[in-house]
């Protein structure tokens, strides 16, 4: 696909996405978002992707909703759309990063409000540049979070946070967002990108793309289960086929003679059987 409000670029195994509206503080428009879920879609699919980073391009991370349309930004009745109740793409975007099969990293090296800042609650990991602000802004656009983030934003930092963030809608730095638990380091502009490659390089490197992969859903789909009982019984499982796997013995074996492991798994031919465990949701 020709990209033209992001890039994708792999580099040592590592896909970064950046989003590419400069001009516009990488306002979030409906071609961004088709080109995110390709993007990913071309990420799952590719055994070379160990791990994604999102950034933004310019100043910016992401401004939120392109707002040009003025007071009908948000109205899916006015005139020249199609009316009716219609999917938050928001919540498009951060369901399909859910069920990722490579991990996440966010780079957010500006301004990030509205989707720019809920769209990174679906990431597993976020660092900030020192230059990061947040705004979970929606009460002061007279609309609601999007994005899937009343499940995921009190996950992360608790409810308490959560509501006055929202309530309020105030735009805060770095530095809250890091003390409040939302990002998980700060960094001076020119090592952001830097920071967030090597940590992406710890997931890359010496794991199995596999188990990487099955950590990552277990984790997130586990924040859901009723009892720990639903975590044995996937754990189990996990490790029931895990273990009989090619990569486990190459774990094994290459812990006991002092070497690098060199795991023969691929995402793309060799998820277990029971993969994914999960049944799709509709949109109802």
């Amino acid at each position: 696909m020709n990209y033209q409000q992001i890039t994708y670029e792999v580099s040592d195994q590592i896909l970064t996405i950046t989003l590419n509206r400069p001009d516009k503080l990488n306002a979030y428009t409906l071609q961004m978002q088709n080109e995110i879920l390709h993007a990913l879609d071309a990420a799952d699919a590719d055994d070379n992707v160990r791990a994604i980073i999102f950034t933004g391009a310019g100043r910016g991370y992401c401004a939120g909703a392109d707002l040009s349309r003025g007071g009908n930004t948000f109205n899916n009745d006015a005139p020249g759309r199609s009316g009716g109740l219609r999917r938050d793409g928001g919540g498009i975007l951060t369901l399909r990063l859910f069920e990722c099969l490579k991990p996440i990293i966010s780079a957010c090296n500006g301004p990030a409000v509205g989707v720019g800042a809920t769209m990174q609650c679906a990431m597993d990991v976020r660092l900030a540049s020192e230059e990061a602000r947040y705004g979970f802004v929606f009460s002061k656009r007279a609309v609601v979070p999007e994005a899937c983030s009343s499940w995921f934003l009190p996950r992360i930092v608790g409810i308490q946070t959560a509501l006055e963030w929202a309530f309020s809608g105030r735009v805060f730095n770095a530095d809250e967002a890091y003390s409040r638990g939302f990002a998980r380091s700060i960094h001076k502009a020119n090592d952001l990108l830097p920071a967030a490659r090597d940590l992406a390089h710890e997931f890359a490197e010496s794991t199995s793309q596999v188990s990487v992969a099955l950590i990552r859903q277990m984790l997130w789909k586990m924040l859901g289960a009723d009892h720990p009982m639903e975590a044995h019984k996937l754990d189990s499982r996990g490790i029931y086929y895990r273990g009989r796997s090619a990569d486990a013995k190459e774990g094994v074996e290459s812990f006991l003679e002092k070497r690098p492991a060199s795991f023969p798994g691929k995402v793309s031919q060799d998820m277990p059987e029971y993969f994914p465990w999960w049944k799709e949701r509709d949109f109802e």
